[in-house]
């Protein structure tokens, strides 16, 4: 019983195989030297009657007889007459056969494989690379920590805040705050001029529940604000509140480029605040209101909040975003090496894109790297008992390469290696056709082909 499912097509080409099958084992085929002496006499009777035979070696000439090539219906209603129907393909080929032909496959499917598998090198790679990011990101970036002279924490990152202060002078982002260029009506600070209560907004806290502040999210929902003069929420207690902010119609706009223009001024006038910009979508933790974490056990949206609190915003989002972009720099550009040290061009070699088609092993390990820097940082966290160690960009990029490794190795990579693997086939196929044809063309260079 095969334990392949036959589509009718399959069916119908298996039926017509079996019965060429039968008809070619139907022809006696004489012993080779039996065949020479039959033509050699054959010969000689033809040259006594007088025949001028054609030299041995020379091509044989069909001349302009007719080659009638029967249509697929007839060799069909051959086949199924014959009782062909219902013929698998396996009943075609002995078990030496069906050995072979499965070796070749399995073969194949191995072929495929390494294309995909990691090699010492490549290892060595992902693991140098993770590593590095890792110890960037320990020695480096470190953990922020209020003073009074403001926040401190690895090199990298006091470099990074001293960058944006430089970049955006507070005097000047003062003034720019205090424009109407920039007011917006998202932006109250406390429960005064709300209609509806928000829990927890405060001075403190106003940017972190204020979608609109949000670097990532409030180029929707901030502009959203602007242009229909409301506040969108998600206050301490999860609550999502979008409600319209009478007191601030004078900062509405009815134009979108221009709520737009101001959304990206009011990100520019915070930035460098005291308490400033959330991370892109730590605002969204607000709703997790659940966990029982730590001594104080607290749910996740409060340790989140207390993050924010502790001077874990956009600026430092900035610096943790280095080890994961030392990741991306290092594995791409060794892959493109060592793809040139292969022989690929440069045009060919420069892994922008993760397509498995275009660079067969690049996301693979960009995922492993990843999963060693993420590895190293959980270790750190779990060291410290901080939350503030969490490398949050660190995690969204290893929840993404997971993803796309998880859809790869479950969804895409059999249905590639079957592509690969029919392809290989078919190419085959085509050659054997081609020689067909050569030898048909060899042989009878001046039949005329006649469709059945």
């Amino acid at each position: 019983m095969s334990r392949y499912r036959y589509t009718d097509g399959e069916k119908e080409i298996n039926a017509v195989l079996a019965h060429q099958d039968d008809q070619i084992k139907k022809i006696n085929f004489p012993p080779a030297a039996e065949a020479e002496d039959r033509i050699t006499s054959s010969e000689a009777i033809l040259a006594s009657l007088g025949y001028d035979l054609p030299k041995r070696g020379a091509t044989p000439r069909c001349g302009g007889k007719p080659a009638i090539i029967p249509t697929w219906e007839e060799l069909l209603e051959d086949a199924l007459q014959a009782g062909k129907g219902g013929t698998e393909l396996e009943a075609l080929f002995n078990e030496d056969e069906l050995r072979e032909n499965a070796a070749a496959v399995a073969a194949l499917n191995e072929e495929y494989d390494q294309l995909h598998h990691l090699d010492p090198l490549d290892v060595t790679i992902t693991a140098g690379a993770g590593l590095l990011a890792a110890a960037v990101d320990i020695l480096l970036v470190g953990i922020p920590e209020k003073f009074p002279g403001g926040l401190k924490a690895g090199p990298l990152s006091d470099y990074m805040r001293d960058y944006f202060d430089r970049r955006y002078p507070p005097e000047e982002m003062e003034k720019l705050a205090n424009s109407k260029v920039s007011k917006v009506p998202y932006d109250a600070q406390d429960n005064r001029n709300t209609a509806v209560r928000i829990e927890g907004l405060s001075a403190y806290y106003h940017r972190l529940l204020s979608l609109g502040h949000d670097p990532l999210l409030g180029l929707v929902f901030g502009t959203s604000d602007i242009l229909a003069g409301k506040m969108t929420t998600i206050d301490k207690a999860g609550r999502v509140v979008s409600q319209s902010m009478e007191c601030y119609t004078g900062r509405k706009e009815v134009d979108v480029f221009v709520a737009l223009a101001k959304q990206i001024l009011h990100f520019k006038s915070d930035v460098t605040t005291s308490m400033g910009l959330p991370a892109p979508l730590m605002g969204l933790f607000n709703l997790m209101q659940f966990g029982s974490i730590g001594e104080y056990e607290q749910t996740v949206a409060e340790i989140a909040q207390g993050m924010y609190f502790e001077g874990y915003d956009f600026i430092h989002f900035c610096s943790m975003s280095v080890p994961v972009a030392i990741v991306e720099v290092v594995v791409r550009l060794c892959y493109a090496f060592k793809r040139m040290k292969e022989g690929v061009p440069l045009k060919d070699a420069i892994p922008l894109s993760t397509s498995r088609n275009k660079n067969p092993k690049l996301s693979t390990m960009l995922f492993v790297a990843h999963c060693a820097a993420t590895a190293v940082n959980a270790g750190k966290v779990a060291f410290t008992k901080n939350p503030m160690a969490i490398n949050y960009p660190q995690w969204i990029a290893f929840g993404k390469y997971s993803y796309q490794q998880l859809k790869w190795a479950a969804l895409t990579k059999p249905t590639q290696r079957d592509a690969y693997v029919r392809r290989a086939i078919e190419g085959d196929l085509c050659k054997m056709y081609e020689g067909i044809d050569l030898l048909f063309g060899e042989m009878c260079p001046e039949a005329v082909v006649i469709g059945g």
